[in-house]
């Protein structure tokens, strides 16, 4: 194995160096997690968790998770872009500090949430025009509640727009089960919680005719949430139908030409994650066991500290003495990032991630923005591609 230190680079990772990396960890045998932050807090937590443990890692926003980050009170319909955008920049000033590769992500987008998407990606050659690389790294397109002919003819026509500043698209073709970000599938068909290789590879062919920066999540029994034993039947063992499939249609060497996706990952077991991982899954989502994480974490400090979080002023060790260093954020916050770190490193052991990535901090000191404009051509270069996309070509 090479070392991922010698392939890809320390922070914000785009383009052909995203693709390697995703390469490095099919290859290889791991996977990335991927963490829905909602905040500057959730978002520090999981790149220090990735810090500590050596490991590559996922940042993703949802379409909820950008309007709270926008702030609850903003009644815009750009809110969800605006606040997405946001958190995307607030990695990107700090990702190089934590030494560490982070991917920025969008999560799942339905078709009803399309403006959203086209918020992002208006973010995106916005800033390409500016420094030669889009803004974020990745973006999903959830389009499975749709006819598949209609998913796939969407998915190829953004995908389009996205090749041209080397952005990953991440496609769903079944439906992940359970309730998540106010989109409810806890009633549907169970026979649609598991796709078929043949639509696997009705996706691939149209997508690898436009570029090969783009995964697919296949669902095979995934559910968002998390569930008692016995109430999900996840079969990873069709992952790996998939992959025979497309390797005999495509007459390929390799065992896994695909990159899959897995879904609903909280809550899932060891055994089943491994399972998926060994088929070709490079990326999983976490959201409810570190939303879990950071709450208990905020939880247990509050039960320790109880009687010093009454009043300013007043506690066991006396009627005068104040409390402000208990009910600080800075301190009950730290407590809920110091649990979600903790829950962190055990989602990058269970994909084999951790320790793949050594620390690199740059030796000069990292500078306080990172941004770097581009030369004079490449940015009319850039100016010239946001042209011709406004005339729609």
């Amino acid at each position: 194995m090479a070392p991922l230190n010698d392939i890809v680079p320390p922070g914000v990772v785009t383009g052909e160096d995203l693709l390697k990396l995703l390469t490095h960890a099919k290859d290889n045998g791991y996977a990335i997690p991927a963490f829905n932050c909602t905040s500057s807090s959730t978002a520090n937590a999981v790149m220090e968790a990735a810090k500590l443990n050596n490991s590559p890692v996922m940042i993703q926003v949802s379409n909820g998770g950008g309007v709270f980050l926008c702030g609850k009170g903003i009644k815009d319909p750009n809110a969800a872009a605006a606040g997405s955008v946001a958190l995307a920049l607030h990695v990107r000033a700090l990702a190089l500090y934590y030494g560490i590769p982070v991917v920025l992500h969008s999560d799942h987008c339905a078709k009803k949430l399309l403006p959203w998407f086209d918020g992002m990606l208006e973010a995106d050659e916005a800033y390409f025009a500016q420094y030669g690389e889009p803004l974020f790294s990745s973006h999903m397109l959830d389009l499975s509640e749709e006819p598949d002919d209609e998913n796939i003819a969407i998915c190829c026509k953004y995908f389009q727009r996205m090749q041209k500043m080397k952005i990953w698209l991440e496609m769903e073709i079944g439906i992940t089960g359970g309730e998540e970000d106010g989109v409810n599938n806890e009633a549907v068909d169970p026979e649609k919680l598991y796709t078929t290789p043949e639509q696997v590879y009705a996706v691939y062919d149209a997508l690898s005719k436009i570029g090969n920066m783009f995964s697919i999540a296949a669902a095979f029994g995934n559910v968002h949430g998390v569930y008692k034993p016995g109430n999900v039947s996840l079969q990873p063992a069709r992952l790996g139908k998939h992959q025979a499939y497309a390797k005999e249609k495509l007459g390929s060497s390799s065992d896994k030409p695909i990159f899959l996706v897995m879904h609903g990952g909280s809550g899932s077991t060891k055994e089943e994650i491994t399972e998926a991982v060994s088929y070709g899954v490079v990326k999983m989502n976490i959201d409810t066991d570190t939303q879990w994480a950071y709450w208990d974490g905020l939880r247990a400090f509050e039960k320790e500290k109880h009687d010093y979080l009454q009043g300013q002023i007043g506690n066991p060790e006396g009627p005068d003495k104040p409390n402000k260093k208990f009910y600080d954020p800075r301190v009950w916050v730290r407590k809920a990032e110091e649990a979600m770190i903790k829950r962190c490193a055990v989602s990058m052991e269970l994909l084999g991630c951790m320790g793949k990535y050594d620390v690199t901090v740059p030796k000069d000191g990292v500078p306080i923005y990172n941004f770097k404009p581009k030369s004079a051509v490449d940015k009319a270069m850039g100016a010239v591609m946001g042209a011709m996309h406004k005339a729609g070509l």
